[in-house]
């Protein structure tokens, strides 16, 4: 198996899967635009600011996964000619720490938040606060579904770098 095919496939898997982080920003941003110019009451106006940020976020955060990806491609057939071995270690090690962010970050404190803005919808009457918190909810949905399939492809790599690390 040739690891440089298998990077190439992972990275390729994030630049399809990124451009969703700014596909959904751009929803945002035009639901923000779309709350400000056809908002009519109190609760639809709440909407406008905390959309406009999430569909910045969400727009960022895309643009940057991105590029970074793409920079990294580049780098790939580089490192590799330079020292396989090295390579494929600096890869396992990169992968396991992703993952680990995975697991802390995406699929512990994410739910954690979307529980608290649960809450937030209960138990706070201001407009404001529960459009934030819907918002919030509706963002960190999608930044699970996105990073959920991250994580499986990462998971994927990780394991075909082990096994060519054990041949």
């Amino acid at each position: 198996m040739n690891i440089l095919k298998s990077a190439n496939e992972w990275i390729k898997g994030e630049l399809f899967s990124t451009p969703f982080f700014v596909l959904f920003g751009i929803v945002f941003l035009l639901a923000s635009l779309g709350f400000w110019q056809l908002g009519k009451t109190e609760f639809a106006r709440a909407y406008v600011i905390p959309t406009l940020v999430a569909g910045t976020l969400l727009v960022i955060i895309g643009l940057g996964l991105f590029f970074n990806n793409k920079s990294r491609q580049k780098t790939f057939p580089i490192e590799y000619q330079k020292d396989a071995a090295a390579f494929v270690e600096s890869e396992i090690a990169r992968t396991e720490a992703t993952l680990k962010e995975y697991r802390n970050v995406v699929f512990m404190a994410i739910p954690v938040i979307i529980i608290i803005c649960a809450l937030i919808i209960l138990f706070v009457d201001k407009s404001i606060w529960r459009a934030s918190a819907i918002t919030a909810i509706a963002i960190l949905v999608i930044i699970l579904l996105i990073d959920g399939t991250a994580s499986a492809r990462v998971q994927d790599y990780n394991e075909k770098l082990i096994s060519i690390q054990e041949k």
